[in-house]
């Protein structure tokens, strides 16, 4: 069960992720359009797709003490502890081209990925 919003204070604070300032005002966007006040993107890393590992992306309703934290423009990267070795170091964006537009993670962890960038292998 997530703790309430007023613990995100407790959350480690890191740098070591970066949330690109595009990918922070498309979250900004779709919170606004949610009707939610404080503008968060849980990023976590759950096993499956065709190389071992695929991204998860979520509005974040609320962050939990043992949560990382990393923040631009006002608005917050979430990634819980069991995610955070997979994902220290990436880059989240947000990429809008004629095949559509999607958050992208550059992850310099990843040995390989698949065609369509959601899935990756250590």
């Amino acid at each position: 069960m997530g703790a309430h919003p007023y613990l995100a204070a407790m959350a480690t604070q890191i740098s070591d992720i970066i949330l690109s300032p595009a990918a922070a005002a498309r979250v900004r966007w779709i919170a606004d359009r949610k009707g939610q006040a404080e503008a968060a993107l849980r990023l976590s890393v759950d096993g499956g797709g065709c190389s071992g590992f695929t991204y998860r992306f979520d509005l974040a309703d609320s962050i939990d003490a043992d949560d990382i934290v990393t923040e631009t423009d006002g608005v917050k990267l979430v990634v819980d502890p069991v995610s955070i070795d997979l994902v220290r170091g990436c880059t989240v964006d947000f990429v809008d081209s004629l095949g559509g537009s999607s958050f992208k993670v550059e992850n310099p962890n990843a040995a390989s990925g698949c065609g369509c960038g959601s899935s990756f292998a250590i």
